[in-house]
């Protein structure tokens, strides 16, 4: 047997001692969640699935039993608050994040666990490719690659698809994850904390289709993009303190050395200060660009404190295939 064979005969192995659970956060979809139940129900067939719903006026949480899988409950709306209870609950190997609105390509999950496993990386996300106008609206994915570029550039380029619903990770990555937000924004806040530790992730290309008829999409372009870019300002500001805070203390710098020069000008040529006022302003600006900079200093010190934190708790976990490891090795 060669060597890609083996490894491919590992990689199988490997899957099938692993505990693997699909999680599906659901709100009000009735006509696909028995779909999406069933698909990965069978591309998965050693994995639980899961059904979170979150507070649905239809059928959806009969739809999924009767598809299979179990079903609970999250009252918080939103989410980021179903995905924190489903990370904090359920207890697994691999974890396979996916909506439930039959829109991501199952038969894709046993190659993104694969990667997981054969690589030993905490995160893969699966990069949207869709042929159907209707799958994936154009103002969707102009913000997808606005916000995209906007994270390539703060925290550095590792994904093309940030907003993915459609992710599979390692169990140390999901219980070392502090879920901070309440709604869409969860794909975001997952794509930082990735970044923000240098986490081993990877990035796998599958098919994204249509809505099925009769289901409705939960994601507002304008409303749900203002408030996902402003996560990522607000993650900016957390994780990167010393860039945000000494770039707002540059900006206040340079505009008070703006109002400074005439009135210093003014004031070696004639000994005299015609404009108290400004030159007051002048000099509060410069005062606030200081403490500016000076707070970027020492929020950054906490932050380093909080991330040694966060590494500590991911380090706790085991990696991804360690247990066949230590099973091959005995």
């Amino acid at each position: 047997m060669t060597a890609a064979g083996l490894d491919t005969q590992r990689a199988q192995s490997q899957q099938a001692h692993q505990r693997v659970a699909v999680l599906v956060p659901c709100f009000n979809e009735e006509a696909a969640i028995a779909q999406v139940v069933g698909d990965f129900r069978a591309a998965l067939p050693q994995a639980t699935v899961y059904v979170y719903d979150n507070n649905s006026t239809d059928g959806t949480m009969e739809a999924a039993r009767a598809a299979g899988a179990i079903v609970r409950r999250e009252t918080h709306q939103g989410k980021g608050n179903v995905v924190r209870r489903m990370f904090s609950d359920i207890d697994a190997d691999i974890y396979v994040l996916v909506d439930g609105d039959a829109t991501y390509h199952a038969p894709s999950a046993p190659a993104m666990i694969a990667m997981l496993l054969e690589d030993r990386l905490d995160m893969v996300v699966a990069a949207r490719v869709h042929a159907d106008e209707a799958a994936y609206r154009p103002g969707h994915v102009t913000g997808n690659r606005l916000l995209t570029g906007f994270v390539d550039t703060v925290f550095g380029a590792a994904f093309t698809d940030i907003l993915s619903g459609y992710r599979a990770f390692s169990r140390r990555f999901v219980k070392s994850f502090p879920v901070l937000s309440g709604g869409f924004e969860i794909e975001t806040e997952l794509t930082v904390h990735a970044l923000e530790l240098e986490l081993p992730v990877a990035e796998i290309r599958t098919p994204y289709y249509a809505r099925l008829e009769g289901s409705e999409s939960k994601l507002s372009t304008w409303r749900d993009g203002f408030r996902i870019l402003g996560t990522i300002l607000k993650l900016y500001r957390s994780e990167r303190p010393l860039a945000f805070f000494s770039s707002i203390g540059i900006a206040m710098a340079a505009v008070s050395i703006g109002f400074a020069i005439p009135i210093v000008v003014t004031f070696v040529e004639y000994g005299i200060v015609p404009r108290v006022p400004t030159a007051i302003l002048a000099m509060g600006l410069m005062l606030a660009a200081y403490v500016s900079i000076a707070a970027g200093f020492i929020l950054d010190t906490v932050t380093r404190g909080r991330r040694e934190v966060k590494l500590l708790a991911y380090l706790e976990q085991r990696a991804p295939g360690a247990d066949w490891d230590r099973r091959e090795g005995s």
